[in-house]
């Protein structure tokens, strides 16, 4: 008999998983572990070799590009949509990113190899997580435009909306250190954004903690960057069917 906090997560809570066919996904399933995703916990490194790959269900992990004087920024955010580690099967096998966990939660890890020797099937299992990196690869090229072109405001808006579509509530542990460091800003440009969030009514802030207030706001405020990305991971995966989960 499980016990009432195994109950609580199911790998079928990660998008990819659950749209697996039944017999792929059976294949998979005894070799999924579920792992705690800390905030902070470092998935992989810059240069490391993947060991592993690893599907959110209740986490959200940031991967980041790093610059040689220690700075870094965003490039994309994975959570219940996706998979971490995909330079695994595009052939890379390593990557210059680093992956952290910017909300933590619960994910399921999956050793590499395993992986592989199914993508290497070439069947659906491979078609779907293609069809999931030219969504990320999509995420990844607006974000540049995004932080080339808009404001500091747009780009708040743009990264609480896309990280509210991974959590099951509207309220986001976070600091504006944190959010900064995400967006490659100065934190004193995040605490005026942030600020004028709040005066508008979006937006609720305290130290470390921000509850969205008027979704319809920030929609109506934010780039075109948001609906972009989110068109792009609804026409890519939106067809593919997925398994009851009961």
């Amino acid at each position: 008999m499980s016990s009432p906090h195994a109950q609580l997560h199911n790998p079928n809570q990660n998008h990819l998983l659950a749209a697996m066919l039944d017999a792929d996904f059976a294949r998979l399933a005894p070799h999924l572990e579920q792992v705690p995703m800390l905030l902070g916990d470092v998935i992989y490194d810059s240069g490391d070799k993947l060991q592993h790959v690893y599907f959110p269900t209740t986490a959200i992990v940031s991967i980041h590009y790093l610059l040689e004087n220690g700075g870094s920024s965003e490039i994309a955010g994975v959570g219940n949509e996706g998979v971490v580690g995909v330079s695994l099967f595009m052939g890379g096998n390593s990557t210059p990113s680093r992956a952290v966990v910017q909300t933590g939660g619960v994910g399921y890890r999956l050793k590499a190899h395993l992986l592989m020797e199914e993508f290497d099937r070439a069947g659906p299992v491979m078609r779907l997580l293609l069809r999931y990196t030219q969504a990320l690869i999509t995420q990844m090229s607006q974000t540049a435009v995004c932080n080339r072109h808009h404001t500091v405001e747009q780009q708040l808006c743009r990264w609480l909306l896309l990280t509210m579509d991974r959590l099951p509530n509207r309220e986001l542990t976070m600091t504006q250190e944190l959010i900064a460091n995400m967006l490659g800003v100065r934190r004193e440009g995040v605490t005026e954004a942030a600020g004028r969030l709040q005066t508008r009514g979006f937006i609720s802030y305290r130290r470390g903690h921000i509850s969205v207030l008027d979704r319809a706001g920030l929609e109506g405020h934010v780039c075109e960057c948001y609906g972009v990305v989110k068109k792009e991971f609804t026409r890519l995966l939106s067809d593919v069917r997925q398994r009851q989960t009961h």
